[in-house]
């Protein structure tokens, strides 16, 4: 399932959300391109999206969470990538 956050994270002059997958990453890229979101938009375990994607985001089925949920779900997916973690 594809979960999103409100656009609440600001950055760049705009509002953001974190788009994710519960299931697997192949189904959160397909998602993303649905959405026209770039690749490079993926940091980790997420997609940062603007808040003019976020309407869109809804329309084509993502589920809207609070972001705790949102964190959550992705660890008990086993699909949290956190910081600490990532390589460098």
């Amino acid at each position: 399932m594809i979960l999103v956050d409100e656009p609440r994270w600001p950055a760049r002059g705009r509002l953001w959300s974190h788009l994710v997958s519960d299931v697997s990453y192949d189904e959160l890229h397909v998602f993303a391109e649905m959405l026209g979101a770039p690749r490079r938009a993926f940091d980790r375990d997420h997609y940062d999206i603007p808040s003019s994607r976020f309407p869109s985001a809804l329309w084509l089925g993502a589920v809207l969470v609070p972001p705790r949920e949102l964190a959550a779900r992705l660890r008990a997916a086993g699909l949290r990538r956190p910081k600490h973690l990532a390589r460098r």
